[in-house]
């Protein structure tokens, strides 16, 4: 779906120029911002690029990754070190490219559950009443550890898929050439090594 150009013009990217003192600079606000105030942005679904004020480059993911981490160094993770070292092993697989959507999709799966779950109870307790807030939040807090650990299980759950279907397909390619010969193939004879004459 094409983007809005009007909406674009209203809303134009947030720029927040990164110094070599390790400050963040808002050229929105014109202030100088931390790394909890971009995690809001985040949670507002604010558009917004970080460049590095020198050499002007991108470095968005770099900040999003930084967020992360301090969210995991926390006292709640999402994240296992089993999965966490599931992850590092698909970097450079022949799949780290498919893993990376496949994991966007079921994020974006298990974020319209949570919407749905947002909306019911908005219809239940109305839109925008004080008590239905207040309510939600309570829910939230409450529920909060239950949908880490939810969200930690689905990830995991899928994580596994993924590293069984990665299997599978490549005992596939191992079957599917298996009669040929390819010198240093793993699984493939290596071929007998010359005798010594003397």
């Amino acid at each position: 779906m094409a983007a809005n150009p009007q909406a674009k013009m209203d809303n134009p990217l947030r720029l927040i120029k990164k110094y070599p003192n390790r400050r963040l600079y808002d050229t929105k606000t014109s202030s100088y911002i931390t790394l909890v105030d971009v995690k809001q942005m985040v949670l507002k679904q604010e558009e917004f690029q970080v460049v590095d004020a020198k050499s002007g480059d991108d470095l968005t993911r770099q900040i999003l990754l930084q967020i992360i981490l301090e969210e995991e160094s926390g006292g709640m993770p999402m994240f296992s070190s089993d999965l966490l070292s599931q992850m590092i092993r698909s970097y450079g697989s022949a799949m780290q490219g498919f893993m990376g959507s496949y994991l966007e999709k079921n994020l974006e799966g298990f974020q319209q559950m949570q919407k749905a779950l947002q909306e019911q109870s908005q219809k239940l307790y109305g839109d925008n009443s004080k008590s239905s807030q207040e309510i939600w939040a309570q829910f939230m807090n409450m529920q909060g550890p239950a949908m880490q650990g939810l969200m930690q299980a689905y990830m995991e759950q899928s994580q596994k898929m993924f590293a069984q279907f990665q299997d599978q397909m490549q005992n596939q390619a191992r079957n599917m050439f298996a009669g040929f010969s390819f010198p240093g193939f793993p699984g493939q004879p290596q071929g007998k090594p010359e005798s010594d004459s003397k």
